[in-house]
């Protein structure tokens, strides 16, 4: 009888790749039982990591305030007990801004996990490099500041047009065609169309005034965009092949690449390179402004709050964290930022690595609701009406011109209970306020989608 892959199985062997080849081989050359055991050899799968029996433990920086936030507190809980026994996984925290991304065990908005030598690629998710910048513009007039900006930035899908488009250096393009994840061709096309946009959702360009110095500060908050989402998609794959070898039992969502392999390693070089990429995208839009104004910065300072950083053999994975310790952060300029909402002051920080926060703060004010929630609960209003309720007193402006009030402050946890638990857990300490002027958003960018839009045909 031939041999085939039942008798791979009962030889102890996980269905695999090399299943076919092996199966060729032994049958072509005839092999006998000790010969089969081998050649097998060279195909030896290592054990299975399980899953750990007990979640590992985490820290809670975060309490419902209000019966409203019950929900969200409870599932925020119960998605890190379960995804604290992925088999990486050594600690984790939870910040006052915590919600919940998914189903059980998906790392929450708000959450930072702790792996030894592995990196997660579900847990920065697709917006990788989501960040904040600022630039102090001095006592330039805030109005003048918010006018140029948007004249020059770009929100919503896709890159820029052709003969719009900011350049992308030249040393980062070649630097993206060494990296095994990043040299392709359309990939880096993309990263070119996509410099000096800023992408929809919860992204913005805010303009306000420093509490202590009276200088205008332009804030801007965006990831890495169509890039970083295709690296994302690559990272996942190869992650989701180390998991069905190594780990079957762990979710697909927290799968992971171990770093001491060759394509953790281009994994982790791929991260740095779209975090360079992403900071010359804000360093675009910023300098453009000020070109615009022909005015020189005083100052100017950015952090990552979605991303992976590393200690020793420790990946500490930021779902939506502020990092405040030094060793994470390879470009220190400045202080840390912390945005709340549109109507709020952006929170200039500073902290250290302590018992409760692994070092790291919140990155803003959360959802208790889902978009679509939200929305509901504000039906018995127009939009107009509640545009002009929470935005009084605000130059609140969206780029496609159709309001989205899912991205207006009753969209978000309070910002007063938000900064009283930042005191209360001792995550971090504010050293100023960027007091809101004014904003920019994407806006409703699914209102008028191109696609929606019925094609004309000229008549014959």
């Amino acid at each position: 009888m031939e041999f085939n892959g039942n008798n791979l199985i009962e030889l102890g062997y996980r269905p695999a790749k090399w299943f076919k080849e092996a199966i060729e081989f032994i049958n072509e050359n005839n092999l006998d039982e000790n010969q089969i055991k081998i050649y097998l050899e060279q195909f030896k799968q290592p054990e299975l990591i399980p899953l750990h029996e007990t979640a590992k433990d985490f820290i809670i920086n975060i309490r419902a305030e209000h019966e409203s936030e019950n929900d969200n507190v409870e599932k925020v809980i119960n998605t890190m007990k379960v995804l604290m026994k992925t088999p990486t996984l050594t600690d984790g925290a939870i910040m006052p801004d915590a919600c919940p991304t998914g189903p059980a065990g998906h790392i929450p908005v708000g959450g930072v996990v702790v792996a030894k030598n592995a990196i997660h690629p579900g847990f920065h998710s697709a917006d990788i490099c989501c960040s904040v910048m600022l630039t102090d513009f001095g006592k330039a007039d805030p109005k003048e500041v918010l006018d140029a900006a948007h004249s020059v930035t770009h929100f919503g899908y896709g890159g820029r047009p052709r003969g719009e488009q900011m350049p992308m250096s030249q040393e980062l393009m070649d630097a993206f065609r060494e990296n095994d994840f990043l040299n392709d061709e359309k990939l880096i096309s993309i990263a070119r169309s996509h410099m000096g946009t800023q992408g929809d959702g919860n992204h913005f360009l805010f303009v306000g005034i420093s509490k202590k110095t009276g200088n205008t500060m332009l804030v801007t908050h965006h990831g890495s965009r169509a890039p970083g989402a295709a690296l994302y998609d690559k990272g996942m794959k190869v992650a989701n092949r180390f998991r069905m070898e190594i780990s079957p039992e762990t979710l697909k969502e927290n799968a992971w690449i171990p770093y001491e392999t060759e394509e953790g390693k281009s994994y982790w070089e791929a991260l740095q390179l779209i975090r360079k990429w992403t900071k010359e995208n804000h360093i675009s839009i910023h300098d453009a402004v000020l070109n615009k104004l022909e005015i020189e910065k005083e100052d100017r300072y950015w952090n990552e709050h979605n991303f992976v950083f590393r200690d020793g053999d420790l990946f500490y994975h930021a779902k939506g964290a502020t990092p405040l310790d030094d060793k994470f952060l390879p470009d220190i300029t400045g202080p840390r930022l912390i945005p709340l909402n549109m109507a709020e002051p952006v929170l200039i920080v500073k902290g250290t690595t302590n018992e409760r926060n692994l070092g790291f703060a919140p990155h803003g004010a959360g959802r208790n609701f889902s978009r679509t929630q939200h929305k509901k609960s504000l039906a018995h209003k127009t939009i107009e009406e509640v545009f002009a309720e929470e935005t009084k007193g605000l130059d609140v402006r969206f780029f496609t011109n159709e309001i989205d009030i899912s991205e207006l402050p009753t969209a978000y946890k309070s910002a007063k209970n938000v900064r009283a638990q930042i005191e209360e857990y001792g995550l971090c300490e504010v050293m100023d306020e960027v007091m809101p002027y004014g904003c920019i958003m994407a806006g409703d960018v699914q209102k008028n989608a191109p696609w929606k839009k019925k094609k004309k045909f000229r008549k014959a």
